[in-house]
């Protein structure tokens, strides 16, 4: 090597030491100076505030943080830390910009849907299915859920099964803006279905279990538009869309009857509603029969299924007979 590139080398050499030596003496420099003022954001939540400035600044205080304290006494880390341990908080961050201002910003965690157990105890939960203590900084409006079966901090499989069937549905209604302001509250039964009890209407709305949601609540919204629309809202008593095909429909102050929304969903195509592709023929909602009429009788027990108002043989009669009636209530 030759004494020239040796002394660049050397020159190189020193100043990189007195760049680390100018930043560490900017670092200390900073470290000293005092925390200017602190602003807070809070984010996350569209709707509701369940997370309040009063909550961080609690925090902080805890933690030596207010305007005047030195930076070198401030512990960034371990107040995110604990800012964190507050479950309506999904995360923090604090930093000092150039002038010393702290700033903390704050994603709060935002509700989708109220549940509340069977000895009458409730609890928020989140688009991520995590369950979120009630709060006494505000009430939402969300969608309720009813009877579910356990309070424990630790839920058993069945139980945790039971709310994710809560996340999958409340996620099928907040998505859609009908549903979402049609359906006020859902009932767990003790069999483990679920219930709608809908805002417009005294009518319950049968899900079954919380499999086929598209297919289900596709035929709902179909139900809604073309029956609904022309007949009212309390026209029917039950509407059961559990059935794979069909729609089972319960008249006020009449016994069974059984609507299959093929025909409603095939003049709702161009509406651009997702369709099913499972639903087979047409048969209008109508009162059972009584004793005497002509009728076709597909019976499970204690149920029927009435003959379509269309005329067909009887050959056809027997292929087109719904694939699922409602058990008598």
């Amino acid at each position: 090597m030759s004494v020239k590139t040796k002394i660049k080398t050397i020159c190189w050499s020193l100043l990189g030491l007195c760049c680390v030596v100018l930043l560490v003496a900017a670092m200390k420099v900073k470290d000293a100076k005092a925390c200017s003022n602190i602003e807070i954001n809070i984010d996350g939540a569209a709707k509701h505030m369940f997370v309040n400035q009063a909550d961080i600044m609690s925090v902080l205080n805890k933690n030596n943080i207010h305007t005047g304290e030195t930076l070198s006494d401030i512990d960034l880390k371990k107040t995110e830390d604990q800012l964190i341990n507050n479950l309506w908080i999904k995360d923090a961050e604090l930093f000092f910009d150039n002038s010393q201002v702290l700033h903390v910003k704050i994603t709060e965690r935002e509700p989708v849907a109220r549940v509340f157990s069977v000895s009458g105890n409730s609890f928020y939960m989140d688009s991520t299915g995590l369950r979120l203590p009630v709060s006494e900084n505000a009430t939402a409006r969300l969608i309720v859920f009813t009877s579910f079966p356990s309070d424990k901090n630790i839920l058993s499989k069945p139980d945790s099964l039971v709310l994710n069937d809560i996340k999958a549905i409340t996620q099928y209604i907040s998505a859609d803006s009908f549903l979402n302001a049609q359906a006020e509250q859902v009932n767990i039964t003790p069999q483990g279905t679920y219930e709608i009890i809908p805002v417009v209407g005294d009518q319950v709305i049968r899900l079954g279990n919380a499999d086929s949601l598209d297919e289900k609540f596709t035929k709902l919204i179909a139900f809604y538009k073309q029956v609904i629309s022309k007949v009212g809202f309390e026209k029917y008593s039950v509407i059961d869309v559990q059935y794979h095909g069909q729609v089972v429909a319960v008249r006020k102050g009449e016994d069974y009857a059984v609507l299959d929304t093929a025909k409603a969903m095939r003049q709702l195509a161009s509406a651009d509603i997702k369709l099913s592709k499972v639903l087979n023929d047409t048969t209008y909602a109508a009162p059972l029969p009584k004793p005497g009429t002509d009728s076709v009788n597909a019976k499970q027990g204690d149920t029927a299924v009435t003959k379509p108002m269309r005329k067909i043989s009887n050959r056809k009669a027997n292929e087109k007979k719904p694939k699922a009636v409602m058990k008598k209530v």
